[in-house]
């Protein structure tokens, strides 16, 4: 695994100019670093080259201004019917494209997200007729460079069956599907899909197959391919679906991908470790160029998901921790997505351990409770924390969550490593990832 990484990080830096590699920021949360702070961050210390918002925020839209970052927008379901019409579509454009571009470099309206899933009839039947008008409005208003697209959930195909015999659903194949990539395919915008391993509904069974890890694999007798994993498997399960209905030279890009990091019981899959396995071998994949096994040599342009944890997202807890990144911008985890020479406070391998744990601070846990937990654990009797002060093995990266999570960590090891010495308040966390990073060893 650590060979892996490290092939992840030199690879980045390889192909970081030309692979695409983008993030979905969204900001369904009370605790983000201002707009502008992140576009910053993002020009100047990742490998991300675009991003994608899930609305046309225009404090966003500013912030991104002369960054040389593709900004994607995305139009509200609720908002398809009326963009059929091309009056209405026009002022959208003026009213959201014109005052931003190209200072900010849009490159995709993204009409919708996943209206399939909605089963919203009234979504599903004018997306194409929205898109149509969408790109006239844009070519009136002289943007020919920004395409039209939307991302789809993958339910949009029969059953789930080996690459080679996928096919659209019946129903939507021939009256929502052709229409639909006839328009990708006359104004040379890609299809974009959301390819989540984490939701198949095998994942109990396929587990390592969903995370790139040992498995038996999967063997199409028909192309005579071998699949070893479940992303490469979604990805030409798209492209055979959209070869049989006349389409497959239309570029596929992927909208959303990810894996959360945290859940509760009903979400046992989502963990540090699962997050980083998943993650880190769709980067490598993507930016290595390899393809997949019926499209080689072919590169995806990717959008991961997510840049941050969002707090106030509704629905099950997992829902809050798909991101990749901590309000203070420091890494939860590293699967090579800094520049080369940015220091990273989590480990580039981090190790899973079956005889240790290790106590951490819950993702979301605010700044306010991370101090008032490094302030109760270094003032307990028989508490050690002299590394973590300055000139100290483990003072570096000097943020408030690396210090309070070695202090925790320290205490909870010291007062019999059981689950109350690791609550704090609701704050603290038991995990097998070693949280360790050159010089600091949390032990």
């Amino acid at each position: 695994m650590t060979a892996v990484f490290i092939l992840i990080g030199v690879l980045l830096q390889l192909f970081m100019a030309t692979t695409g590699i983008g993030v979905n920021y969204g900001m369904t949360a009370d605790n983000l670093p201002p707009p502008s702070v992140v576009a910053n961050f993002l020009k100047t210390q990742t490998i991300f080259d675009s991003v994608k918002l899930f609305d046309a925020n225009p404090d966003v839209l500013r912030a991104f201004a002369n960054t040389g970052i593709s900004v994607s927008v995305t139009v509200g379901n609720g908002d398809i019917p009326g963009l059929t019409n091309t009056v209405t579509a026009r002022r959208w454009v003026a009213d959201h494209i014109s005052p931003f571009h190209p200072q900010t470099k849009i490159k995709y309206i993204c009409v919708g997200t996943e209206v399939l899933f909605s089963k919203n009839d009234d979504w599903i039947d004018n997306l194409v007729p929205a898109m149509r008008s969408l790109h006239y409005a844009l070519n009136k208003a002289g943007f020919q460079d920004i395409k039209v697209t939307s991302a789809h959930a993958l339910n949009i195909f029969r059953r789930d069956t080996i690459p080679s015999l996928m096919r659209f659903m019946v129903g939507y194949d021939q009256s929502f599907f052709a229409p639909l990539l006839q328009f990708h395919q006359r104004t040379k915008s890609p299809f974009m899909v959301n390819p989540y391993p984490y939701f198949s509904p095998d994942i109990t069974r396929r587990l390592n197959y969903a995370l790139f890890k040992p498995n038996s694999g999967i063997y199409d007798k028909y192309t005579k391919k071998n699949y070893t994993n479940m992303f490469d498997s979604i990805m030409d399960s798209t492209y055979t679906a959209m070869k049989a209905l006349g389409y497959g030279n239309v570029e596929i890009a992927i909208g959303e991908t990810g894996w959360p990091t945290q859940g509760d019981a009903t979400s046992p899959f989502a963990t540090m470790e699962n997050a980083i396995s998943y993650n880190g071998h769709v980067i490598k994949e993507i930016v290595s160029g390899k393809g997949t096994p019926l499209m080689p040599n072919r590169t995806f342009e990717t959008y991961m998901f997510a840049l941050f944890n969002e707090n106030q997202k509704p629905g099950p807890l997992v829902e809050k921790y798909w991101g990749m990144f901590n309000p203070d911008l420091t890494p939860i985890y590293d699967v090579g997505l800094l520049r080369r020479g940015q220091s990273a406070p989590t480990p580039a391998t981090p190790a899973p351990s079956s005889s240790r744990n290790f106590c951490v601070p819950k993702v979301d846990v605010s700044n306010t409770q991370l101090q008032s937990n490094l302030d109760y654990a270094c003032g307990q009797e028989g508490i050690d924390c002299t590394p973590i002060q300055p000139g100290g093995a483990c003072y570096e990266p000097n943020t408030l969550r690396a210090h309070a999570a070695f202090a925790m960590n320290t205490y909870y090891r010291t007062k019999g490593e059981s689950y109350f010495s690791c609550d704090f308040a609701g704050t603290g966390q038991i995990t097998t990832v070693d949280p360790s990073y050159p010089n600091c060893r949390f032990v």
